[in-house]
Formats: C-alpha cells, structure tokens, sequence
C-alpha cells in the first residue's frame, strides 16, 4: 500500500504559507534531504493552486538539480476549477478523500504533498496522512497559514528521524502511530489548558 507523505516549511510559529522567507536558510543539507524524498516518492499529489505555481515554475527551471524529476514525476491534482490537465497531471475527480484512498491503496511508490494548504486539511480530516515531514526555520512569522487547524482530529505520530541542516533548519519525519484511530476526539485548543 502507497503512503501519502507530506513535506512542509513551517515557521516555529507553524505558518506554512507563502515560503518565500524559507530562502536564507537553503543550504546543501536541505537540498540533498529534498532530492531523497523526491526520488523515493512516485507521484506528487498536489492542491490546484500549489499544482498551478509548481507548473509554471519547474519546466522553467530545464538542467537545474531536481528538475528533470519534478518535471516527469506524475502529478494527481485536486481541482474543482481546472479543465485541462498539462505538465504530466492527472485531476482527481469526484470526492477527494475517497479518489486518494484509491490511490493509495494502488501498489507503486509512495505520493508526495508539497504545499497543497487546502488538500492538506482534507487528508488530515480524513485520516489519510502516513508521514510528515517537517522543515522547521527558525523564524517566527506572527501570522499566515497554519500547518495545523483549530478543530483538527487528534492523531498520534512517533518519530522517525530529526536531523539539523548547517542553516539552522531541523529536519522532523513522523510516521504514523499504529494505535491512532480515525475515531480519534478533535483537538480544541481552548480546553487543553
């Protein structure tokens, strides 16, 4: 069975929106941990609007470490706006958890998550995430979008591996924890104390 890994750059405050201040950090630990899972996974599944950025930028980016496989990779996209898929995607069709429920449980490799906010609160919603990947910057941004949600399900993930990059970035893999359940109660930040 496929796994859905998501990797993301959050801030210490957990914003994970709009990266760009991830820039100073980038160094060659963050690179060689990048090109590792990107060529350990089979696909990306994407949300529409990172799936739009990604494909406007990369085949941009020919010749460039990683392009060549962020171009050819297979794509599944989350779209309920798009028409025409193009840069190597496929759009989901119909009811998202159930069509990467589907993809999961296809044999190949693994699926990737870059991005993706609004995906991502579906995955987790539904219980469809097997690892984080977690690039925490040592910024604190004060606002943006969060990694995790007010009201998310409570699961339960151990650690796999934490590795610090020269820039100051740690590296954090999670996987997920055989004793969570989708039952699992919402997490509600006003009552944890």
């Amino acid at each position: 069975m496929r796994k859905v890994i998501v990797a993301e750059f959050v801030s210490l405050d957990g914003v994970m929106e709009n990266p760009a201040w991830t820039a100073p950090y980038w160094d060659d630990d963050l690179a060689a941990a990048q090109s590792e899972l990107m060529y350990g996974c089979g696909a990306l599944l994407l949300g529409r609007v990172t799936y739009q950025g990604f494909a406007e930028a990369w085949p941009k980016m020919e010749g460039q470490p990683g392009a060549d496989q962020m171009n050819s990779i297979p794509k599944y996209v989350a779209t309920t706006t798009l028409t025409e898929p193009t840069w190597n995607a496929q759009f989901i069709q119909g009811e998202v958890a159930e069509a990467v429920r589907a993809l999961k449980a296809q044999p190949g490799p693994d699926l990737l998550v870059y991005g993706s906010a609004e995906l991502l609160d579906t995955l987790r919603r539904n219980d469809l995430v097997d690892v984080y990947r977690l690039m925490v910057y040592p910024v604190v941004l004060g606002k943006g979008k969060k990694l995790f949600q007010e009201g998310d399900t409570l699961s339960k993930f151990r650690l796999l591996d934490s590795k610090p990059t020269g820039s100051g970035v740690l590296i954090l893999t999670y996987g997920r924890d055989a004793a969570t359940t989708s039952n699992s109660p919402q997490i509600n930040p006003s009552t944890n104390g």
